[in-house]
Parts: C-alpha cells; structure tokens; sequence
C-alpha cells in the first residue's frame, strides 16, 4: 500500500515568485528549525553555516529569498547582505535578517547593507509566514516590472531598427527627389538660371525647374505642396513629371504647334489644367502653390502666373525691387478656379526670384518672420553676387537671421538672371 501522504505538507501555487530559500545560521538546531517549517510549506530549501559558504551556494544559484542571522563569525549578516547584494546584480532576492537587536541605530545598518526586512530571534512561525508572504508580493512586483522593462527594451530595439529602416529609405528618397533637379545651373546665353531646394526634414514638398521651350523661349517654376514628408514628396514626383523638361509630350504647360514645335500655354492656363487635373485625377487630399513664368530670351518678355505662391521679385539692375502678382488661389482646392497673368519686362542686369514660403516666412529666435522686405534688404545686399553664390549667400543670411542653420520650412528658390540682347542683331 502507498504510504498516506502528510497533510501538514503543502505545495507552493503555480507562479509562485518565491520557492527556494536558503537559510544562513551557524547554529545548525536554528537552521534545523526554520528548514522544517520551509520545507512543510513547500519550499526548497538549502542550508549554510556561514557567510562565505553561503556566498559560495549563492555561485551555484541565487535563491529566491535569503534567511540569515545577523550574528555569525568571520561575516556577519549585514556584510552578507552587501556582498550578496552585489552578486544578484539584476535578479532581486529578498533578504530578512535574524536578529536580537531592535536598536533602530542597528536595524538602520541592516537596511544600509540591503536587508528588506527584520525578524526577532526565536522565529515565530506565524510571523515568518507572514514576513515571506511580504516578500512574495514584493518579488512579483520586482519581477513583473523587470518583464515588462525587457519588453519595453525589446520593443524599443525594433522600434530602433524600423527607424534606422525608414531613415535609410529617406535618405534615398531625398537622393530621388533631389534628383528632380537634373541642373542646378544652366547658361541659356541671354539668361542664367540657377535653383535652390533644401528640404527641413529627409524629403520635403518644395520643387524648383527649368524646361526650354525653344530657342527664344524658356519656362521656371516654383512649387510647395501643402504638408511635410513622404506624402508631400510623392506629389512633388508627379507634378516634376507633369512639368518636365526631357519629355515635352508629358509638360502640360506646353502644346505642339502645327509646325511640330513647342509653344509655352499662357501660364494661367496651364495653373487652371493643374487644378482641375489635381481635383479629378490625383485622388490627393493635398493641394500646392505654384508660380510659373515664361521668359523669351530675345525680348525680356515676361509672363506669369501665381497661385497662392509668394510674390516673385524683380530686381532691377540699379538694385531695387519689384514685387510681382496679387496672391490667387492655391490650385487644387476650387472646382473652377481661375488664375490671372501677370506680365513684365527684364532689361539687361536685371533678375528674377521666385521663392518658396519657407524663405519669407523664415522666422528670428523671437519669431519675428523675414517678410518680403527682408528679402529686398538681402537682394540689395547681394546685388553684385550671381547665380549659385547669390543663392547659397541667401542660405546663409537666412541662417543668421534664423540664429541657426536648421530651418522649420523647406527653402526653395529659382533665380533667373537677364543679359538681354542674344537674339537682337
């Protein structure tokens, strides 16, 4: 027959945080006691007679809760406690010490070496029942909190790896996107071109061209797609399609004539095809502002049209400037929307900018923004500086009037500077 199984004896529950205890005493009667009342409540125990044969059991495992006496020769308890304190390194175990004192100088020293709790020698039953079920509360906690920091950490790591992903691919996303600018620079003899794009993140929803139109004829446009990011981006590479430069059959600001050769559309036109193309075949929540202008090199002609696009500047060859157009609509917000041309004149040393938001809108550390006549004051400044160094010069003044190079907006620009005469006899 089986033997009856002993109905004092009990088994820890399933998760329990506490099931191995080792007790530290060198009175074996003192560890003899407090073992048989573990093992009946079913804990695993293991038993040393002093601080460095503990030390030594604690190498092999770290038990889950320590019951040391406080006086023992060579370590006493508290240094026990320091050193084993030192050897759980993450992994908490809950430490009681064993003593006769209650002066509150000495139970101040325990807590220092690292104790979590006291019990008064001869140990009470009832009361280190009650004391270890402060602990088992104490050590779910410790270790839950331990799990969830690991998968905090965990998914912090992934997350850590999704951005280095994603950076990686905006990084090539700016390289596309500023390769959208095929030149930053092109001499058309009569005239000089030169464009600025430097997105405030990764990729931005600023677009500067150029497109030859014929001989006598070239286009320019600016752009600013509302909003920041890929979306933004992604619009800008449709509409640089749709205003391209190598493949005049896909520009929609230009139409064959019966000859065979291109013609530039009035610009008003074109800004009215891009809206209602916008609002019927994009399928975009997003809407732009554009100023597009065509320029017969032979003339100075000039001809624009502005949509919601800050005021294009001439400066003229003495230095003073001229702001251009009445604002109109952003395209891709009204059914219908109608645009207005604007024309002028160039002469011989004059220029013309046109400029995204991000450089009138660039704002001083007392969020003071530049405005249309801090961008005259720079021009006038840069009066005598062409091309790529107007531009980048333009950068830096607005970096020191930012008090920084990282600017809140795109910064976009395109320059056209006017010889005059090429095609004149």
């Amino acid at each position: 027959m089986r033997p009856e199984r002993d109905v004092t004896e009990e088994v820890l529950p399933e998760g329990s945080a506490i099931r191995e205890v080792l007790i530290v005493d060198d009175s074996r009667l003192q560890r003899r006691i407090a073992g048989g009342l573990l093992r009946r409540w079913g804990y695993r125990v293991r038993e040393a007679g002093s601080g460095a044969e503990a030390l030594e059991l604690c190498d092999e495992a770290l038990p889950d809760l320590v019951l040391s006496d406080w006086m023992m020769p060579g370590m006493s308890g508290p240094e026990f406690c320091t050193a084993f304190r030192r050897l759980a390194g993450a992994r908490y175990g809950y430490f009681i010490l064993l003593t006769a004192k209650s002066d509150k100088e000495e139970v101040a020293a325990g807590l220092d070496a690292g104790a979590d709790d006291f019990l008064t020698k001869p140990v009470n039953g009832g009361e280190l029942r009650a004391r270890i079920s402060a602990g088992e509360r104490i050590l779910r906690m410790q270790r839950e909190m331990v799990e969830k920091n690991r998968l905090v950490t965990e998914t912090l790591d992934q997350l850590q790896q999704l951005y280095d992903a994603i950076d990686r691919d905006l990084i090539e996303a700016r390289k596309l996107q500023q390769s959208l600018i095929a030149e930053r620079y092109r001499d058309f003899g009569a005239a000089q071109v030169s464009l600025l794009l430097q997105s405030a993140g990764h990729v931005g929803g600023d677009l500067v061209g150029m497109f030859q139109v014929s001989d006598e004829v070239i286009g320019i446009y600016a752009l600013d797609v509302s909003g920041h990011g890929i979306s933004s981006a992604l619009m800008t590479a449709r509409l640089a399609g749709y205003l391209s430069a190598s493949v005049p059959e896909q520009n929609v600001a230009l139409y064959r004539r019966d000859d065979g050769r291109f013609a530039m559309r009035p610009p008003q036109d074109t800004l009215a095809a891009l809206n209602s193309m916008c609002l019927e075949d994009m399928e975009t929540e997003h809407y732009f502002t554009i100023c597009l202008a065509e320029v017969d090199l032979g003339s100075g002609r000039l001809r624009l049209a502005q949509a919601g696009h800050p005021h294009p500047v001439i400066q003229r060859r003495s230095g003073a400037c001229e702001l251009l157009g009445q604002g109109g609509l952003p395209v891709g917000l009204i059914p219908g929307a109608c645009y207005d041309g604007i024309e002028a004149r160039l002469g011989p040393g004059d220029r013309l900018m046109i400029h995204s938001d991000g450089v009138v809108e660039c704002a001083d550390p007392a969020g003071r923004q530049l405005g249309d006549a801090g961008l005259q004051r720079i021009l006038g400044d840069l009066n005598q500086t062409r091309g790529q160094a107007c531009l980048e010069s333009v950068i830096w003044k607005l970096a020191d009037h930012a008090g920084g190079d990282r600017f809140e907006d795109d910064v976009s620009a395109v320059l056209l500077e006017f010889r005059g005469g090429y095609f004149q006899g």
